[in-house]
């Protein structure tokens, strides 16, 4: 089992990311929250890499301005799409599973719109529509300890949160494959209608909800592992 920490050169910065499983198995790709990183998937990782749906190469990118990824500023979601598609192709992988929790599912699903010849199946934890937020999210004070992410990332995110690109939604009917969307519940503060309204707009999409709040592969990992896994096993990839 590979976990070293490694780097790699990709969209003109320095990306950090973590691998766990054979070299030759099918990759799936985890994209972590806004202020964790890849490391945020280490707990379940591994049982990802070898449970039922695996063998599997997972790896764990550390997005720009989160943990050992460079800081180089430039947030606007669509560059951090870019930075994972060209990690992607920097990595030699044409082809992978995709989860994303909440700005990684953001990042997940703008990348399934822009490639969805890349995105096998694409898998959505607690991950709001894009709708503009009402009232907006105030300014962000920031803290006096120093942060384990870049300051100006939330700035941007919390704008952009704010008011959303309208390109983001009108786009999704190109998000044709497979996606299975896990909402955390009533005790998330994602609003969990914005996700229903997700999987009604999706062309093939199936909504399940975990009642653990807004982070669920943290809180109930038996059963987040369980869902993804039935979405990810060879027989659900069977055409119906």
């Amino acid at each position: 089992m590979d976990t070293a920490p490694r780097t790699a050169q990709a969209n003109g910065i320095t990306q950090a990311y973590r691998v766990w499983g054979p070299r030759d198995a099918e990759p799936l790709v985890l994209l972590h929250a806004r202020g964790a990183d890849g490391a945020d998937w280490a707990s379940i990782a591994p049982a990802l890499a070898t449970g039922p749906a695996g063998p599997r190469r997972v790896y764990a990118p550390d997005l720009r301005g989160h943990g050992r990824s460079d800081r180089p500023g430039g947030y606007a979601y669509e560059t951090m799409r870019d930075d994972i598609h060209a990690l992607l192709g920097v990595l030699g992988i044409d082809r992978a599973d995709v989860v994303g929790h909440s700005l990684g599912g953001a990042v997940a699903y703008l990348l399934a719109q822009r490639s969805p010849g890349l995105v096998r199946r694409l898998v959505l934890e607690d991950v709001p529509a894009p709708f503009p937020l009402d009232p907006p999210r105030p300014p962000a004070e920031r803290p006096c300890v120093e942060t384990p992410y870049d300051w100006a990332m939330i700035l941007a995110t919390d704008e952009q949160r704010n008011a959303p690109n309208p390109m983001w939604w009108d786009h999704m009917g190109r998000i044709t494959m497979p996606t299975l969307l896990i909402g955390g519940g009533p005790s998330s503060p994602i609003p969990q209608e914005q996700i229903a309204a997700f999987a009604e707009l999706l062309p093939d999409a199936r909504h399940i909800t975990l009642d653990a709040g807004h982070l669920v592969h943290e809180t109930r990992p038996k059963e987040f592992l369980a869902a993804v896994a039935e979405f990810l096993s060879p027989a659900a990839r069977m055409p119906s």
